[in-house]
């Protein structure tokens, strides 16, 4: 039986296979500081976590042929339909399921992730003299553009398509999802204490299996539509419904 042609080399052709590996390897270290230092660092540097996801979205377009770019997924999906209705549905299933489990476990402590989230919120920004809704919505309308459009066009497009020219597709897979858990690590396991960084380490090493085992869906999302769309709903409605629980729940 014949085999199907290799992909086509993604990246521009003034890049070679190492640099590509080692420029999207430190693309990556960088935008997780940038998230990092946007995340827990001082008000002045919150910009950079908006940033980074901005950075994201431009990466496929300096870095990779109009061929790598529909190697990643910026394209069409295969039956839209299917693929929207199910990224929906595992999107806000996968959001529910952290929430229940976060507060299940941990409460209303410190420990619990969802609380954690909602504390960045309020560090974000004075939130004093703003009703539920229009909080609900200044965070929310946010959470459902920046971060999903950006992590799954870099994750589940840039860094998987590298990954895949050096390892198995499985591998691939868990390398880029394992990233996407650890980078996480600054919404809900690392903290700013009063003697300076600390960590919650069960629930934190917890946060990341969860934050891992939810983008392995989104994974399989990209895979199974063909493209990287579907994955993006199915990362806004994550978020969205994260924020359902936040604002419905948790809000203080």
């Amino acid at each position: 039986m014949q085999q199907p042609p290799a992909p086509a080399f993604p990246f521009r052709p003034r890049i070679s296979p190492a640099a590509a590996l080692w420029g999207v390897i430190g693309l990556g270290l960088l935008f997780a500081a940038m998230r990092v230092v946007g995340t827990l660092g001082p008000a002045a540097w919150r910009a950079l976590l908006p940033l980074s996801f901005v950075l994201m979205v431009i990466t496929p377009w300096v870095l990779l042929s109009k061929d790598g770019r529909a190697q990643i997924g910026l394209k069409a999906p295969s039956r839209p339909l299917n693929s929207y209705g199910w990224a929906l549905a595992f999107g806000i299933s996968a959001a529910t399921a952290c929430f229940l489990l976060g507060m299940a476990l941990f409460g209303t402590t410190a420990d619990n992730w969802i609380v954690s989230v909602a504390a960045s919120y309020q560090r974000a920004m004075n939130t004093t003299g703003f009703s539920l809704p229009m909080l609900h919505l200044a965070f929310t309308l946010p959470a459902a553009l920046f971060s999903p459009i950006g992590e799954e066009i870099f994750f589940r497009g840039v860094l998987r398509r590298t990954l895949e020219m050096r390892l198995s597709e499985r591998a691939s897979t868990a390398w880029e999802c394992g990233a996407f858990g650890v980078v996480h690590l600054c919404h809900h396991g690392l903290f700013w204490g009063s003697t300076g960084l600390g960590v919650h380490v069960l629930s934190g090493a917890i946060w990341v299996g969860l934050m891992a085992a939810t983008a392995w869906g989104f994974a399989v999302i990209r895979k199974r539509s063909g493209s990287v769309f579907p994955a993006v709903v199915a990362h806004a409605a994550f978020n969205v419904a994260m924020n359902v629980g936040i604002f419905g729940a948790l809000w203080f």
